[in-house]
């Protein structure tokens, strides 16, 4: 079994409050759901409005799977014109992380 996490740290376009920060971070995180089968969330900077952590969790049996899911779940994000991706980081974990 593989686990893999991906870190999404966004810079968001025209936003001056959390509530529009909330309308753009949303339907992102729902569409990575979606679209790919992962968890994923806001998973930090909740109280800043222009910038988000997005984390998306996937687990599969074959480690190039996971590799392909999360770098397509990044060009994801990477293509939304709302938004700028400032880095993405992946961790994963595998059988012999004991």
């Amino acid at each position: 079994m593989y686990v893999g996490a991906l870190e999404l740290d966004v810079l968001l376009g025209d936003v001056h409050s959390l509530k529009e920060k909330r309308s753009v971070v949303r339907p992102i995180v729902a569409e990575l759901r979606r679209r790919f089968e992962v968890a994923a969330a806001e998973a930090g900077d909740q109280d800043l409005h222009r910038r988000a952590l997005v984390g998306v969790a996937c687990v599969a049996a074959d480690h190039a799977h996971v590799v392909d899911v999360l770098e397509r779940c990044e060009r994801l994000v990477a293509s939304r014109p709302e938004i700028e991706l400032l880095s993405a980081r992946t961790r994963i974990m595998g059988p012999e992380d004991d």
